[in-house]
C-alpha cells in the first residue's frame, strides 16, 4: 500500500487523502500518509495535500504548457476534488457503452475543452476564449498531437464559436 501511495503522488501529487483513496478504491489511507516521509501543503479550500518531498515545485507564475489527454484521462478521473483542474462546474465527459470519442485538453493546468481526430482533422473546442499566447500555444501542441497520432500532417480546426 505504500507504494502504492508513492506511486500515485508521483503521478497525481500533490493530493488529499481523499484523492488518493478516489483513485485507488482503498480506504483507511490516512495512516499510511501519516507514516511516509511526505511533504505536506494545506489546499486552497482546506484539505492538507501530500506529495513527494522532491517532486518539482515550478513558482505559481510559471504557466503550464498546454497538454492534450485522451478520453477518460486519470488526471481528471484520479480527483475526489476536481476544483484544482475543473472549473465553472463542469462535469468530467464520462459517455455511456462503449466508445468515448471526445479527449479534452488543459491550458495552464486546468481543463479547457476537448478534442476529437477524425477524417485527418484535429477539432479542438475551447470552453472559454483563449488568448492569444494561449491559442497559439494550443495549436503547437496540437499539430505535435496530429503528427503523433495520425503519423501525418493533419488540420487543426479551431472551433472557437462554442467557447462559452
Amino acid at each position: 500500500v505504500d507504494a502504492l501511495v508513492l506511486r500515485y503522488l508521483g503521478a497525481f501529487g500533490p493530493a488529499s487523502v481523499a484523492d488518493i483513496q478516489q483513485w485507488s478504491g482503498l480506504t483507511r489511507l490516512r495512516e499510511v500518509t501519516e507514516r511516509l516521509p511526505l511533504r505536506t501543503f494545506r489546499g486552497e479550500t482546506g484539505p492538507v495535500l501530500y506529495d513527494l518531498p522532491d517532486a518539482p515545485r515550478p513558482s505559481a507564475d510559471v504557466p503550464a504548457p498546454p497538454r492534450f489527454l485522451p478520453a477518460y484521462d486519470n488526471l481528471l478521473l484520479s480527483h475526489k476534488d476536481r476544483t484544482r483542474l475543473i472549473t465553472g462546474n463542469r462535469t468530467v465527459p464520462l459517455p455511456p457503452g462503449n466508445g468515448a470519442t471526445d479527449g479534452t485538453f488543459l491550458v495552464d493546468g486546468l481543463w479547457q475543452g476537448t478534442w476529437q481526430l477524425r477524417d485527418g482533422k484535429l477539432h479542438v473546442r475551447p470552453f472559454t476564449k483563449l488568448g492569444r499566447a494561449e491559442r497559439d500555444a494550443l495549436l503547437a501542441e496540437a499539430a505535435r498531437l496530429c503528427a503523433f497520432a495520425a503519423r501525418q500532417a493533419c488540420d487543426v480546426i479551431l472551433d472557437q464559436q462554442e467557447a462559452r
